[in-house]
């Protein structure tokens, strides 16, 4: 659930800020939630930086122009979150593992790379936990799956509970369930923004405006989400109260399933688990 009540977490650098780490960050800059010692952040390109050091209580260098920008960035840190692309994973551990203190704590969120493979390449005194957050973090709606290391602690869980816990949801899952988690709530807004785009499509076919599809579609979505998350009904129970016998919706409704609705989620994600487990064999 998302911070509402004062939170205080340690020091935390962000190895890398593109749009996943900003996300969580947001959630640390709440009023409501304290990091002694500040955040610290690195990013390949000077212009991200700065912007991120424009942030009242970040610190961020520019690995391009500052070679040791990663080392000053981990220098006291508590938690490290490991925000790089994939394949850029093993040179950056290679890089700061010696300069890790122990105790730290070192989060992943690159998809597709195991935790087999940072512990490999980290010291034994320092642990590790794989996450797999949202986009919706961004709004404080995040759902994010986490996975304990061989070396992490019940302490350390409960930290990375409570990091993520500030922009949404947080569910612990054993490590081979991880990637099967991100097919469906890492990819998951991509998969409810396609239904929006197609269902605008199909309403301006209609004859409406893009504007009007928009206001029809959107409100639709949000109202329906909205709905659930205030309902203790199932979607299920929800949507047969929509759906009445022998009328419009249980037509349309009964075209999504002869088109085979389900099965094709079950193809799209196990495409989607496929493409994981080809990114953490490389």
């Amino acid at each position: 659930m998302t911070a509402t009540v004062p939170t205080t977490l340690p020091t935390i650098t962000f190895l890398g800020a593109g749009s996943m780490a900003r996300a969580v960050l947001t959630g640390l800059l709440k009023p409501e939630v304290t990091v002694t010692g500040g955040i610290r952040a690195t990013n390949r390109s000077t212009a991200k930086a700065e912007e991120l050091a424009g942030i009242d209580g970040v610190t961020a260098w520019a690995t391009d122009v500052d070679p040791e920008a990663n080392l000053k960035a981990i220098a006291g840190a508590r938690i490290v979150i490991v925000a790089v692309k994939p394949p850029m994973v093993p040179d950056l551990l290679a890089e700061i593992a010696d300069s890790l203190e122990p105790g730290t704590l070192v989060v992943s969120v690159a998809a597709g790379v195991t935790i087999a493979t940072f512990e490999g390449l980290l010291p034994e005194s320092v642990s590790v936990i794989r996450s797999m957050p949202n986009t919706p973090a961004l709004v404080g709606k995040a759902v994010t799956g986490l996975s304990a290391g061989t070396r992490s602690t019940p302490t350390d869980l409960e930290l990375a509970r409570t990091l993520f816990g500030t922009v949404g949801d947080v569910l612990v899952v054993p490590e081979e369930k991880l990637d099967a988690l991100s097919t469906i709530s890492g990819s998951g807004p991509a998969y409810v923004f396609y239904l929006i785009e197609q269902l605008t499509a199909t309403a301006v076919a209609k004859g409406f405006t893009p504007e009007e599809a928009a206001v029809m579609v959107n409100g639709t979505f949000h109202g329906a989400t909205s709905l659930l998350a205030a309902s203790a009904l199932s979607p299920t129970e929800l949507r047969r109260q929509v759906t009445s016998p022998s009328g419009t919706t249980e037509r349309a409704v009964w075209e999504l399933e002869k088109g085979g609705l389900k099965e094709l989620f079950d193809r799209a994600t196990d495409a989607a688990l496929a493409r994981a487990r080809e990114l953490a064999g490389h």
